[in-house]
């Protein structure tokens, strides 16, 4: 008996411990702040939750981002920074697992105690923030994901030989995606900025007009080429900031003041990545900066920072600035593309490839490079020592090769700067002259050196649905009506020059005028008196003649049409028929005969006559019924001739509708 509750605990203990190690796999990973000082020098150094490799990818690898709580921060992993000043500062890290299939660890902030001073902060981290950055930068802790923080550090710089004050504008969230990427949960400033929240950014007499606007930058588009980096001074700040606006939904305004000369300061930003946030992980979504050095002087910088959304954190991926695409105007448009790749050997990568595939819908012909880092020039048809970028055309795919280059590895010793291990292509190419309305998808093959390929994700361009309206005219036919003649005008409304399957409404106005014929004949008796006439024996005959006009309306309110190629469509749907006015004429013939044991006599002249009637109705009848039709012509856009069967629940059950359309 003790054996078996010995051996029960055992199991059950087991069970339990088998449970706790489940539940503790679910639960949020963290990592943790450590730290030493020494004086007013701090030496920091994470520790990290072990990393869930991605089966198949590059090794996984942590990445870190620290703020010290004085305007100073850090992308390395063991930073060592000296505070200027005595007292408590609250230090953060944020952790982003790379090639790892969870999420990044939650991190608790620490509070540092400094009891020294020393003004000798030099040798603190050197960001060149005017040697490489022309003093204006803005740098993410990681890419977007749905509902996860990223860090926005915002660099500014006095380059002026005396103090200045000045702006700097921040927006965020794109107009052109329906719902909001981002929300602004935090904000951190350590030089006394101050937010205008009373601004008008663009007043009434400082607008121009879109002509105006083409004219005085020369760009074809309020949206896509000011997604281009731009570090330079640019004039006219009204121009810039009308643009801006329009682009984005939400923005922020700061007050600078008193910026010493050579002096740099930080600004941080909390954004905090919606659920709503846009799903297609091969999207490209930015946030823009504009600093006015000077107040009262039109001299500004430009930045904008480009984010792909990413379901994980691989520093390898395939991006595509439109998602989304108007079918009507692609042809005067390129389509713009970015594949960005990291070293993670333990040694520099010195060939690297990049394999696209290339969607048939694009001309490959027309490639235009826009970017790329590492920088190198074009390589030239011979052969040359000197790095350059090569790319080779095949039938579906183009490859971009850098060659001759020296891109560091994660694993190098020696690297401190994951950054320099990290590089990309920007390209754009043009629609070929005859494509269908399908989505493009494109994949890239990353090849280091001689090592496997490492395959990015799929990046996806979609077609809008646009509206297409086409004007309809016809005839209906009623084969089991006399003398029918029905005519109809109309419009349809379905997607633009839709490829395959689509969905289709319609409205359609129409008369009609049809006639219908009838007999009756009834014997009369003894007892029948007309006009004071006793009637003995006889028949009478009433020929009814009825000549109907209608005013009616014909609805489809949703048919699901096919285009089985360019020129034939198929499709099938509900159709409901409402008389919106009837006018019935009805003519009475009557005749009297005499007749005998059957025999039909003499007619009674004085009692036959005719008579007639008007009635007039509105919505008297409404129909319904289901149809199938065929299409031949220009069956996407344009003309094209239809034929439709229509059957309706109630009588005239048959009906033929033939009709010619343009969809426009």
């Amino acid at each position: 008996m003790l054996k078996q509750f010995i051996f029960i605990f055992i199991i059950g203990f087991s069970q339990l411990s088998v449970g706790q190690t489940i539940v503790n796999d679910t639960l949020t990973r963290s990592a943790t702040i450590t730290y030493s000082v020494n004086g007013n020098k701090v030496s920091f150094n994470p520790k990290t939750p072990q990393l869930n490799q991605i089966a198949g990818a590059p090794k996984a690898f942590y990445t870190y981002y620290w703020e010290f709580g004085d305007g100073n921060y850090s992308f390395k992993k063991q930073p060592i920074h000296t505070y200027k000043n005595k007292g408590k500062y609250k230090t953060t890290l944020s952790v982003t697992n790379n090639y790892d299939d969870g999420k990044p660890p939650a991190t608790r902030p620490k509070e540092v105690v400094i009891n020294s001073e020393s003004f000798d902060i030099s040798e603190n981290e050197n960001h060149h923030l005017f040697t490489a950055h022309n003093g204006f930068r803005l740098q993410i802790n990681r890419d977007p994901v749905p509902e996860e923080e990223i860090q926005l550090v915002l660099s500014y710089g006095n380059t002026k030989e005396y103090t200045t004050n000045g702006k700097v504008y921040l927006f965020y969230n794109e107009k052109k995606y329906k719902a909001k990427n981002f929300e602004l949960v935090d904000v951190r400033l350590y030089h006394n900025e101050k937010e205008i929240s009373n601004e008008v950014i663009v007043t009434n007499s400082k607008k121009i007009s879109k002509d105006e606007f083409l004219r005085t930058t020369g760009v074809s588009s309020f949206i896509d080429e000011k997604l281009i980096v731009n570090d330079t001074l640019k004039q006219n700040l009204p121009l810039t900031l009308e643009e801006a606006k329009a682009y984005y939904q939400d923005f922020k305004i700061y007050e600078i003041e008193n910026i010493e000369k050579n002096e740099e300061r930080n600004m941080f930003f909390s954004f905090k990545t919606t659920p709503e946030m846009l799903k297609d992980t091969s999207a490209v979504i930015s946030i823009r900066s504009i600093y006015v050095p000077e107040l009262g002087n039109d001299a500004h910088k430009v930045l904008t920072k480009e984010m792909e959304i990413v379901t994980s954190h691989d520093p390898n991926k395939m991006a595509v600035y439109d998602t989304r695409l108007n079918y009507r105007l692609v042809r005067f448009k390129r389509l713009k593309y970015k594949v960005r790749f990291q070293n993670n050997g333990e040694g520099p990568a010195k060939l690297i490839k990049l394999n696209v595939d290339i969607p048939e819908m694009l001309d490959k012909s027309t490639l235009k490079v826009l970017d790329m880092y590492p920088k190198c020039p074009i390589c030239p048809d011979e052969e040359v020592s000197y790095s350059c970028l090569d790319t080779i055309i095949s039938k579906d795919q183009i490859s971009f090769q850098f060659k001759n280059i020296y891109l560091p590895g994660t694993a190098q010793k020696g690297v401190q700067e994951k950054d320099s291990t990290k590089g990309f292509v920007k390209y754009s190419l043009k629609f070929g002259k005859d494509f269908h309305k399908q989505k493009s998808k494109s994949t890239t093959e990353i090849i280091f050196d001689k090592n496997d390929p490492i395959v990015t994700n799929t990046s996806t361009s979609r077609f809008s649905p646009g509206i297409s309206i086409g004007i309809k005219s016809g005839y209906n036919s009623f084969p089991s009506l006399k003398k029918s003649k029905s005519y109809f005008v109309g419009a349809t409304i379905s997607p633009y020059k839709s490829y395959k399957k689509y969905l289709q409404a319609e409205f359609m106005i129409g008369t009609h005028e049809f006639a219908d014929f009838k007999s009756i004949s009834e014997p009369l008796g003894p007892i029948d008196v007309i006009d004071g006439v006793t009637i003995d024996s006889a028949i009478r005959f009433d020929d009814v003649n009825s000549e109907f006009t209608k005013l009616n309306i014909d609805i489809v309110p949703i048919s699901f049409r096919y285009n089985l190629n360019g020129i034939i469509g198929l499709g099938v749907g509900p159709q409901i028929s409402i008389d919106l006015s009837s006018k019935v004429n009805t003519t009475v013939n009557s005749k009297y005969f005499t007749y005998y044991k059957d025999i039909v006599g003499e007619p009674i002249d004085v009692l036959s006559g005719t008579s007639t009637t008007t009635k007039t109705s509105s919505f008297s009848d409404i129909k319904y019924g289901i149809f199938g039709d065929i299409t031949i012509g220009a069956s996407r856009i344009g003309p094209s001739l239809g034929f439709r069967y229509i059957y309706n629940f109630n009588e005239p059950n048959t009906q033929l509708h033939f009709y010619a359309i343009w969809k426009i």
